[in-house]
């Protein structure tokens, strides 16, 4: 139990610090946040308010598809996220300022964004704890359809990015690139890190039922 937590804990901090990177790179928000920045401009309140609104509705979208009771587990993840995510914004990050830096930097701080929030995610998916609707979302539209995790995670993007476009949302370089990349990277890191947790698994299992953890 305390392996799987620390893994979980592990992906979602690698994760919100690839989000905060290429939120500071301010070459577009990612296909989620865009769309979430575009409904709170049409619609008011904060866009804080729209991601834990649209976040339920996405807990009974998710049921649907999975064909199951809704996973109101999901609630913590969400939790734990808003305060990670402001951890690396409001602290880390708190006197970064990327927006006259160079144009090559820019884009290496998107890139190496996309690439740390896809071996987040990956790494987040392994313990199979409750997961946040979002990243739930892309896992049950890839088993319902008999997806692969690319292709699923990829459909999300696609989707979200038209809706944010749709509704005036920042779309921009930052946005399409995780819409293009960030599929194959979860892919690629889940396929590498699924042995390689498994294997530090059992050896975790049998330290515990030795007592030493």
């Amino acid at each position: 139990m305390l392996y799987r937590s620390f893994v979980y804990l592990l992906g979602m901090f690698i994760n919100f610090f690839g989000v905060a990177l290429l939120i500071n790179a301010t070459l577009g928000a990612g296909f989620w946040t865009a769309f979430f920045i575009g409904v709170s401009d049409k619609l008011g309140f904060t866009v804080g308010f729209w991601y834990g609104a649209f976040q339920l509705i996405i807990i009974l979208i998710n049921a649907k598809l999975m064909k199951q009771l809704p996973e109101y587990r999901a609630v913590l993840p969400v939790f734990l996220e808003s305060l990670i995510l402001d951890f690396w914004l409001e602290i880390v990050f708190a006197n970064v300022d990327l927006s006259t830096a160079p144009f090559v930097l820019q884009v290496a701080a998107l890139l190496a964004g996309v690439a740390i929030i896809g071996l987040g995610v990956a790494i987040y998916i392994l313990p199979q704890f409750p997961r946040a609707p979002v990243d739930q979302l892309f896992l049950a539209v890839s088993a319902r359809f008999n997806m692969s995790i690319q292709a699923g995670q990829t459909t999300v993007a696609v989707t979200m990015t038209a809706l944010a476009l749709l509704i005036g949302g920042p779309v921009g370089i930052g946005t399409l690139a995780p819409m293009l990349f960030l599929g194959p990277v979860i892919q690629l890191c889940y396929t590498r890190a699924y042995p390689v947790y498994y294997k530090f698994h059992r050896k975790a299992a049998e330290l515990d039922q030795a007592g030493y953890i």
